[in-house]
C-alpha cells in the first residue's frame, strides 16, 4: 500500500519551499454544502491552493479520485501535457447523485513524482 500524504495548513508551516510542496499537491474538494437526495450535485476537486503543479513529461498530476467514505465515486486521468507543459492548477468536476442521508467525501490524487496526497474531508448533508 502506497504511502498517503495528508494535507497540512500551511499557515502553519515555516519555510516556503515547504509550503508550496505541501499545497501543491494537495487537492480540494470545493463543493455546496447540501444536497437534494436524487439530483445531480456537482463536486470540484482542485489542485493546490495558492500553487500550482508542473506539467512536465515525468512530473505531473496523472490522477484525481473522488471517495466517500471507502466508496469510489470518480476518477480522472491526465496526461502530460494535459496542461499545456505549464504549472497550473489540474481541476476535474464530478457530478454525482447523492442517495444517502450525508456524504463523507474525500478525494485523493497522484503526483508521479511524489506520490499519493489526500484532501481535507468534506461533509454534505442530504436532504429528502
Amino acid at each position: 500500500m502506497p504511502t498517503i500524504n495528508k494535507y497540512v495548513n500551511i499557515d502553519t508551516v515555516e519555510r516556503e519551499a515547504k509550503k508550496d510542496y505541501i499545497d501543491r499537491h494537495s487537492p480540494f474538494i470545493h463543493c455546496a454544502s447540501s444536497a437534494k437526495k436524487g439530483d445531480m450535485f456537482a463536486v470540484t476537486v482542485k489542485m493546490g491552493n495558492e500553487y500550482t503543479h508542473p506539467d512536465d513529461f515525468d512530473h505531473y498530476i496523472e490522477s484525481v479520485t473522488l471517495f466517500n467514505g471507502e466508496t469510489k465515486l470518480a476518477m480522472a486521468t491526465f496526461i502530460p501535457g494535459t496542461l499545456g507543459n505549464e504549472k497550473s492548477h489540474a481541476e476535474v468536476t464530478f457530478n454525482i447523485r447523492p442517495m444517502g442521508k450525508k456524504l463523507n467525501l474525500v478525494a485523493h490524487a497522484y503526483c508521479t513524482k511524489h506520490g499519493v496526497w489526500e484532501s481535507t474531508p468534506v461533509e454534505v448533508e442530504v436532504a429528502e
